[in-house]
């Protein structure tokens, strides 16, 4: 049987994930408290936001923006879109 977490994001009881999302006290925080598919719907979010906005990984400042982001999107509050975007029906 999957572990389930309360979800902070969707608000409810919901499988969560198998393990951290990366090492450190945040990954153990988003393990502990948002479910496997809140981490999905940032994870397609995430793609979205770097693809649209051209980010380099490799770049300490967009790092620091996408991690913003990632904060932003996991406590439900509005996050940048690219512009022109218009998700999938």
């Amino acid at each position: 049987m999957p572990r389930t977490v309360f979800c902070k994001l969707l608000n409810k009881e919901l499988p969560g994930l198998e393990a951290p999302p990366f090492p450190g006290p945040r990954g153990q925080e988003i393990f502990e408290n948002y479910s496997e598919q809140a981490w999905l719907s940032w994870q397609e979010t995430q793609t979205m936001l770097i693809n649209e906005k051209h980010l380099n990984m490799m770049d300490k400042e967009a790092r620091k923006y996408l991690n913003a982001q990632r904060d932003q999107f996991l406590t439900g509050e509005e996050i940048d879109r690219a512009e022109g975007y218009v998700a999938p029906e």
